[in-house]
């Protein structure tokens, strides 16, 4: 299993804490990943979103590319995936940014493409936003030119969305055919431009039959498409880690205590505007990303065992979210990961 987490950048992922101790400022998100790298976690998930989502619209985030240029300068070992929404980008300049940032970390810059939710931030940001399956059209369009511009030397393209002619992009990125692309969706039509584009699959938190549900779908449609199996399956999920289980139920009720609080502005538009596979109620929603669907949440035994059984279903990465995200982080290295070594090697040991 790989650990990811999910860069702090709305000040927290609970929508009814107000203030999580964990400022949204580059000098936080630096400490985190920084303190990261040295307890063993593989990856970052920086989403972008202009507006907070968590806290509220009216509240302070920190935009997702700069960010990522300026980590990638500052570590040295772990990923550093990105999120990217076409409809708030140019795919040519996209193409060269993400190029540029791959250099700058030596081949450690990952994308996590987006067909963008929140029409109110659309409106104030000018992004292009329409109905759900055209989207993915124009997610189509989007990735066929950034990969062509990232392999051949000179590409043209012309289709609904986009026109471009005879362009070249130089210095390629670091990492061939090109940069690790993950993206989620449960629509049919997001999963069809998954299969067709993407290298890896992530999803929202979910229970273990779930999960394995859709590991097991989109292995099918992979299959079905003649195109190689996918390279990793991931899953959001948010950690509550105590020594007791009586911590573990006071720390679930304080945090998914549903008020009428800014931070649930989206959340209309986001059960809405998204063709959801599963029904998302306000508690769900309290907790960015369907967090505590899995329920990695517990003594760290039982949260060890929990996933153990993730993995087993065929899960390899966990892009986790904490509260406050460095005390929580190191907790969970500390306690956690050496729990699931332990386990995982003595389940091997059984089957030999």
């Amino acid at each position: 299993m790989k650990y990811g987490f999910w860069l702090p950048i709305f000040g927290g992922w609970l929508r009814n804490v107000e203030d999580e101790n964990m400022p949204p400022t580059f000098d936080y998100a630096k400490k985190v990943i920084q303190s990261a790298e040295m307890w063993g976690y593989d990856t970052t998930l920086i989403a972008e979103l202009y507006l907070n989502d968590i806290k509220g619209p009216e509240r302070d985030s920190i935009e997702a590319w700069s960010t990522a240029a300026a980590l990638a300068a500052v570590t040295e070992k772990i990923e550093i995936m990105t999120a990217i929404r076409p409809g708030f980008h140019n795919p040519a300049v996209a193409a060269k940014m993400a190029s540029n940032i791959d250099h700058i970390s030596n081949g450690r810059f990952t994308l996590n493409v987006v067909s963008a939710w929140w029409a109110e931030e659309a409106k104030q940001y000018g992004g292009a936003f329409t109905e759900h399956d055209e989207r993915y059209e124009r997610t189509d369009e989007f990735l066929t030119i950034l990969k062509g511009l990232w392999s051949e030397e000179t590409f043209s393209f012309k289709g609904k969305y986009y026109d471009i002619e005879n362009t070249k992009l130089e210095p390629k990125p670091v990492q061939r055919p090109n940069p690790i692309l993950y993206a989620g969706g449960e629509s049919p039509r997001g999963k069809q431009s998954i299969v067709e584009h993407c290298d890896s699959y992530v999803m929202h938190g979910g229970t273990l039959e779930e999960i394995e549900t859709k590991i097991s779908d989109m292995k099918t449609r992979r299959a079905a498409a003649g195109k190689d199996p996918f390279g990793s399956f991931g899953m959001a999920a948010f950690i509550i880690c105590r020594d007791t289980e009586e911590e573990v139920q006071a720390e679930l009720e304080r945090i998914t205590d549903v008020k009428d609080v800014s931070g649930y502005a989206g959340y209309n538009d986001f059960v809405s505007k998204s063709q959801l596979e599963q029904q998302v109620k306000l508690m769900d929603y309290s907790v960015s990303n369907r967090g505590l669907r899995p329920n990695l949440i517990g003594t760290p035994e039982q949260i060890a065992d929990r996933i153990v059984a993730f993995e087993n279903a065929g899960l390899d990465l966990l892009l986790l979210q904490f509260s406050p995200q460095l005390e929580e982080m190191k907790r969970f290295s500390e306690k956690v990961m050496p729990l699931v070594e332990k386990k995982r090697k003595i389940q091997q040991e059984i089957n030999i």
